[in-house]
């Protein structure tokens, strides 16, 4: 190969990277329909008619979801959501990130129902590598069925942060050089659902759906996929970059503000930790409850 040739395909190799690194990362549209597939029932599924505006319905017939057209190895996702109002005990509105391999990563947010009265309860779990058993429970400090509130993921190299609002309400950091599995190499879609969970989601299945209070709907609006797109290759999401900014050092871990607020969340709103739970564990804790969050 002479020396024009090899400049050649050298040019070339670095247009293509430039291109893939370009393409790298997404800010979403905005419309539901472009940027998601429905899953299942959609005749449970209503979309506004701009496409920034989508509620899903749960009665005796069945719940509804849908799903991201893209996969996405790290990244900050937001979405907005108005919970089921009223007796919603049974119902779960699950909003998460997820590998769909025998061996999943997950991040979840799952807002459990309630009867009448009584206050929503938030869960989060990490699945990694197929293991879970890794859920947290709060109590919000607002009532979720009366407006939208913005509800977000951060998950880079370091860490996945939970937000409520900007809020921190969980950490789970990247110990893997410490043995403790982390999300790092499976690409995720982004998942909604409306769904019937009443064998267990209140008060551990004691209270089951009261159809009569029905058709159940939740909302979503104005969300933000700000990620890295799934192209095969995981070295353009693990790059340091402008694009993918969510990889720089000072989202690797919490600022001081951060940190205040999220010793708020554990002081005043916490109800369930897993690493509190000695019992489920058999007085062996996985390993991460022992390591620094930040």
């Amino acid at each position: 190969m002479n020396i024009c040739v090899r400049l050649m395909v050298h040019i070339g190799l670095l247009i293509m990277s430039f291109i893939q690194i370009s393409v790298a990362s997404v800010v979403s549209t905005g419309d539901f329909n472009k940027d998601f597939f429905v899953m299942w029932s959609p005749t449970h599924v209503n979309t506004s008619a701009n496409g920034h505006a989508r509620s899903l319905k749960l009665n005796h017939e069945s719940g509804a979801g849908f799903a991201s057209n893209q996969m996405f190895l790290f990244g900050q996702i937001d979405m907005q959501i108005k919970l089921v109002p009223g007796h919603s005990a049974g119902t779960v509105v699950a909003y998460y990130l997820t590998s769909d391999q025998p061996n999943r990563d997950e991040i979840d947010f799952e807002f459990l129902g309630n009867v009448t009265g009584q206050p929503y309860i938030l869960q989060t779990n990490v699945f990694s590598d197929g293991f879970d058993n890794r859920e947290e429970r709060i109590y919000l400090w607002f009532d979720p069925t009366e407006a939208f509130h913005t509800y977000s993921i951060l998950w880079n190299l370091h860490q996945i942060v939970f937000m409520v609002d900007w809020v921190p309400i969980r950490l789970y950091r990247n110990h893997a050089d410490k043995g403790v599995a982390f999300p790092r190499w499976q690409p995720m879609s982004i998942k909604i659902s409306l769904w019937n969970g009443d064998t267990w989601a209140t008060r551990g299945g004691h209270d089951k759906v009261d159809w009569s209070k029905g058709p159940f709907i939740a909302s979503f609006r104005n969300y933000k996929i700000d990620a890295c797109v799934w192209n095969g290759n995981p070295r353009f999401c693990r790059a340091d970059s402008s694009t993918n900014w969510w990889n720089k050092d000072r989202f690797s871990t919490l600022t001081s503000k951060q940190r205040r607020l999220f010793k708020w969340v554990r002081k005043y709103h916490i109800i369930y930790d897993y690493c509190q739970d000695n019992k489920r564990f058999q007085n062996n804790l996985p390993k991460e409850c022992s390591l620094p969050k930040y």
